[in-house]
């Protein structure tokens, strides 16, 4: 089978487009030159980018194989010829024997044979082109080592590779992973002269947590080799593979405490003597548990805080602001920080309040049975706050009734603590209804009338400043827009069907605060590296009604005016408006999507989340292009409507210090 790196539906090996989405099963766009190259390519042959889909390949067992690659004799880890070797297989100092080689995949398309066998594939349905070269009886288990991580990737989302494949011998386990050479070595980030000592302690922090997860499953290890810790383009802690501990169990944490030693030797951090002492004790069993080991790093880090003197420049903000009711482009405007070593930079010094309790990374959950300790994690803050939107009249419809608006106000702030961001952002998701001259006047005077209101009561409000509007400010925004439109289907007379209105989702951003708000069926999505996709809203329509009143949903969704809307925005007064108000908080890296029904109907956003959706997480991501995409991706699948979307991408960061005033 070829899976469809568009919408991943099962093909058979001998089609060259999916046959759900169309989308080409033999070649794909070089993303230097837009060259269209074989999937199978290692480089372009237009450019020379390298274009090939590679994966880390560990080996654990016969020595004899490992041999064989080293004198080049062996070219493929599998007699199908699919995972070419790019390098000879290496030995790896370890508890077992293992090798390590970085992979060409020859055949990306094809399933791999742990999905199939994830998928609960029956072994006859499997052809033999798609499975590497073992045994009929091994076709039926997955490796222990692959089932392994995924067993410590449901709590350890992203801070372990992704396992792409997996097959056990008579003599020889093989995985192959996630490919991650390319990212940054905690050993060399840790050697950054700038880098403030709170953002060590934190990493340290991180370490304890993980081991806590790697004791109970042996593989300590792993936190123990400087090659083996990375950091990603965000700057969260993760590891490069899993390492077996050996057989004996003999890893403590005083092991721990000499790669400790072996940092701090670098840094700074040594000529404290609360560290010094920290490395001594637990050098000689003084320090014997996690939990001593917390309470000892919280201390110090209470004390650094203690010592902290911020240096502060004048205050820098930037506006953006679009719309797409009056057709304008988002503008983004960045401020420029001056010199912190110039003359013109001011400072003060204060004292920072009492430590909270710091916030754990989301990605390293407790295991059942932790007791709730004490940690060096701080609190989070807003360190990046970046967002694109896009509308399309879409395949069938002649005008394009949906509006959006994009109004943010940033002041970015730099010292030696680092940087970050104080951010108030305003988002407006409109989908209106009433035919030509009724939909689009519904949508586009609602995203105005919000937009101004917001400007007057917040934006613009000195002592909201750092506050997000309440509940009541909210449904009072609401209602001044259902009011506008309905005052002109009053003034023209409208009825029935003939009546124009519009949904509505909106977000409000108050640094890592988030209130949201919605009425009809556009909706708000919320994904993150751990929880993944989640939708906000729940759209108003009759289906939703009646699911909420005890009906199945195969049931409620049978009716024919399932899909039609119990609320909008304009045809009735504000007796009639209900909308549906939360309150979120930004505690992780997050992508928030605000879309209307063009791209969400027939489940559209779910299907395709993680090509279309979870790489716009990462700082890499264009989000302009993302945005775009799913655009494409609507016309592809769905068509029938105007579709609009937003996205959001929200970075947090561990809070050094109080910047605000």
């Amino acid at each position: 089978m070829l899976i469809c790196p568009e919408c991943q539906f099962e093909n058979p090996e001998t089609h060259k487009f999916c046959q759900s989405c169309g989308t080409s099963l033999t070649h794909k766009t070089c993303p230097e030159c837009d060259t269209q190259v074989t999937f199978e390519a290692q480089n372009c042959h237009n450019c020379g980018a390298f274009t090939g889909q590679v994966w880390q390949a560990v080996l654990v067992g016969d020595p004899a194989i490992a041999k064989g690659g080293e004198d080049s004799s062996v070219e493929y880890l599998d007699p199908q010829h699919r995972y070419e070797l790019l390098e000879p297989l290496k030995l790896v100092e370890t508890a077992t024997a293992e090798f390590e080689a970085v992979v060409l995949d020859r055949h990306p398309l094809q399933i791999s044979m742990l999905s199939a066998l994830k998928n609960r594939v029956a072994p006859e349905e499997i052809t033999a082109a798609e499975i590497p070269g073992i045994e009929q009886s091994s076709r039926q288990a997955i490796p222990k080592m692959a089932q392994l991580y995924w067993d410590l990737h449901s709590q350890l989302y992203h801070t372990l590779p992704a396992t792409h494949d997996a097959w056990e011998s008579e003599k020889t386990l093989v995985l192959l992973l996630e490919d991650r050479s390319d990212w940054q070595l905690v050993a060399d980030w840790w050697l950054d002269e700038t880098l403030p000592p709170e953002y060590r302690l934190f990493l340290l922090d991180e370490m304890v947590k993980l081991w806590e997860f790697l004791k109970p499953v042996s593989c300590c290890q792993s936190l123990l080799l400087l090659d083996n810790l990375l950091l990603d383009e965000d700057q969260t802690f993760c590891l490069r593979r899993l390492y077996l501990d050996p057989e004996d169990d003999s890893l403590t944490l005083k092991d721990l405490g000499k790669l400790w030693q072996t940092l701090c030797d670098r840094t700074e951090l040594t000529q404290s003597s609360t560290i010094v002492s920290l490395l001594q004790d637990i050098e000689v069993g003084a320090i014997a548990t996690t939990e001593q080991l917390r309470l000892q790093l919280r201390a110090i880090a209470e004390q650094l805080e203690d010592k902290v003197t911020i240096t502060r420049p004048p205050e820098e903000q930037s506006y953006g602001m679009s719309s797409a009711s009056d057709n304008s482009d988002t503008e983004q405007y960045r401020a420029v920080v001056p010199d912190l070593s110039g003359t013109n930079a001011s400072e003060s010094t204060f004292n920072p309040s009492p430590p909270k309790r710091f916030q754990v990374s989301e990605s390293l959950e407790r295991t059942e049975g932790m007791d709730d300790l004490p940690t060096v994690v701080l609190p989070m803050q807003l360190f990046s706050l970046e967002d694109a939107g896009l509308t399309d009249t879409g395949r069938q419809r002649e005008h394009n009734e949906d509006a959006f608006c994009i109004q943010t106000k940033i002041e970015r702030l730099e010292n030696k603590l680092g940087r970050t961001i104080h951010a108030r952002g305003l988002y407006i998701l409109c989908d209106g209804m009433g035919g030509h001259a009724g939909g689009e006047v519904a949508s586009s005077l609602a995203v105005d009338t919000l937009k101004d209101y917001f400007q007057t009561h917040w934006l613009e409000v000195p002592e909201m400043r750092d506050r997000l509007p309440g509940r009541d400010r909210l449904l009072e925004a609401v209602q001044c827009a259902n009011q506008a439109i309905y005052d002109v289907n009053q003034q023209q007379g409208r009825t029935g069907n003939g009546r124009m209105g519009t949904t509505l989702v909106l977000v409000v951003i108050q640094d890592t605060n988030v209130a949201v708000i919605h009425v009809g069926d556009s909706r708000l999505y919320k994904f993150t590296r751990k929880q993944g996709l989640e939708m906000v809203t729940q759209d108003h329509d009759v289906g939703q009604r009646e699911i909420q009143r005890g009906v199945e949903p195969e049931l409620a969704y049978s009716r024919p005016d399932a899909y039609q809307l119990t609320q909008a925005l304009g045809p009735r007064n504000e007796d009639f408006i209900k909308p549906d108000v939360k309150f979120l908080e930004i505690n992780e890296d997050t992508l928030l999507l605000l879309s209307s029904d063009g791209l969400t109907d027939n489940d559209l956003v779910e299907k395709h989340c993680h090509t279309h959706i979870e790489p716009l997480i990462s700082s890499r991501a264009n989000l302009e292009r993302g945005v775009n995409d799913l655009i494409d991706l609507a016309n592809q699948h769905n068509g029938h409507d105007n579709i609009t979307t937003v996205a959001i991408r929200a970075k947090v960061r561990p809070n050094l210090g109080n910047f605000r005033d």
